[in-house]
């Protein structure tokens, strides 16, 4: 053990709020407070605005169709600069350099204060358990935000963590600490995600790997499969996936790291060095075939590798299976989720693919994720949005696609401002009352912007 010495570590800046983590949820999260009327400091660990989004070069996104507000308002950004394709089954393919584009143009324009190249390192409360103040570590050295509310949209609920509250990871009670306040159990694997160009998208062999509406959803998978396996290699990632994204670029997804954690960075390291050294082996093994393959080349590959599951922070209300099953609806929801349960196969042992041992899956519905799974249970003035939120297993694998992720963020986002500029708490709120109000004008706003880009 090495004691470091006792310093100060000085207020760099108060707002009214914090986000921390700038993937999908907190560029919504912070877009909307700031329309709604809050200062806000948003911030990132990495160089651009997107998370999986771009960092991990996701290029798809889940349950997007149904979603307005600021999810529409990015769609319309991309459509503006041609960068995303049509919307297929809910998802839509994206550039993933059009997206930092168009996200960086939103929060700039919405006056959202960004601090990229800065993690968030310890949280402090005050005497009344309301977080006062995020540390963070940086080429500016170790300084701390102070706010009235703050946002853990980090993905693995790093800023709840360091706060002080409790989480649960991964399945229930089958791995290390299962039995104590924080229960970690087998998660599903991570991927690194690939760019690919030059294959001859014309070749009837090709054309059987490509995602296509009406097709049944392992026909492209099998096919791509099949050419792998003729090409002399088998990918970690069963159903190896190819989107589409120009008539020339494809995102590919043909990788799982089984067993790491999101929560260990050694173990994040050994898995992108191990994804990396996958995806081009399997990529040369293809070029080597020849043929519509011969030309084929990595544009590049994810700085961040897609991480499925992290913390599952505990709130004031559990999303579960049973609200899947249901088709819950809330008076206070912040998102109707239309994605069903999707577990990747959590250990290679019991498959490489997709887990369908969850025969529950075609028994479920659309649901509402309600407010109160967002606000913190343990820790007041700290509001959660993304794959972080309160949930159970089964309902994380539906919710965490990144569709679900903006709207939670852009409620949280609208919440937090409402709240900071009242003096009151997140969990204080009523959120029919104080924040849907809010929120519509947020709504109106954006469909008087479609409509004058439309007139225009």
């Amino acid at each position: 053990m090495h004691a470091e010495p006792a310093r100060q570590t000085p207020v760099v800046e108060h707002v009214d709020v914090v986000v921390a983590g700038a993937g999908p949820a907190g560029v919504a999260a912070a877009v909307a407070a700031a329309r709604a009327g809050a200062s806000v400091r948003l911030i990132e660990t990495h160089g651009q605005l997107g998370g999986v989004w771009t960092t991990g070069l996701l290029s798809w996104v889940l349950d997007a169709g149904d979603k307005d507000g600021v999810m529409q308002e990015i769609l319309d950004r991309l459509n503006a600069v041609d960068g995303h394709g049509p919307l297929d089954q809910g998802g839509i393919a994206y550039d993933t350099e059009q997206m930092k584009r168009v996200l960086e143009d939103a929060c700039v324009e919405a006056g959202v204060k960004v601090r990229l190249h800065t993690r968030v390192v310890a949280a402090a409360r005050d005497a009344d358990n309301r977080l006062a103040v995020c540390i963070t570590e940086s080429k500016s050295g170790r300084e701390a935000f102070a706010a009235g509310v703050f946002i853990d949209c980090t993905g693995d609920g790093d800023l709840a963590a360091l706060a002080g509250c409790g989480f649960d990871v991964g399945r229930p009670a089958d791995g290390p600490g299962a039995s104590g306040p924080d229960r970690v159990g087998e998660t599903q694997p991570m991927t690194l995600m690939a760019l690919i160009t030059g294959i001859d998208a014309d070749d009837p062999t090709v054309q059987d790997c490509f995602e296509r509406t009406g097709r049944a959803w392992a026909e492209p998978k099998d096919a791509l499969l099949a050419e792998f396996q003729r090409a002399g290699v088998v990918p970690s990632y069963g159903r190896p996936t190819i989107f589409q994204i120009t008539p020339t670029l494809y995102a590919w997804m043909i990788n799982h790291e089984y067993g790491p954690s999101a929560l260990d960075a050694q173990q994040i390291t050994d898995a992108t060095l191990h994804a990396r050294a996958e995806v081009h082996r399997n990529i040369d093994a293809l070029r080597l075939l020849g043929g519509p393959w011969s030309g084929i080349a990595i544009v590049a590959t994810g700085a961040q590798i897609g991480v499925r599951e992290g913390r599952r922070i505990r709130g004031r209300y559990v999303v579960t299976i049973d609200d899947m099953l249901a088709g819950a609806r809330h008076d206070d929801a912040v998102c109707r989720v239309t994605f069903g349960i999707d577990v990747h196969s959590t250990n290679k042992a019991t498959g490489t693919g997709i887990d369908h041992s969850h025969q529950l899956k075609k028994k479920t519905q659309p649901y509402d994720i309600p407010y109160p799974a967002l606000v913190a249970a343990d820790v007041d003035g700290l509001l959660l949005a993304g794959r972080c939120i309160s949930g159970d297993f089964l309902a994380h694998s539906s919710y965490r696609v990144t569709g679900n992720s903006v709207a939670m963020g852009e409620a949280a986002g609208v919440a937090a401002a409402v709240a900071a500029g009242s003096g009151r708490l997140p969990h204080e709120l009523d959120f029919v009352a104080d924040v849907k109000p809010a929120q519509q004008r947020l709504h109106e706003q954006i469909a008087d912007r479609r409509a004058a880009g439309a007139e225009a």
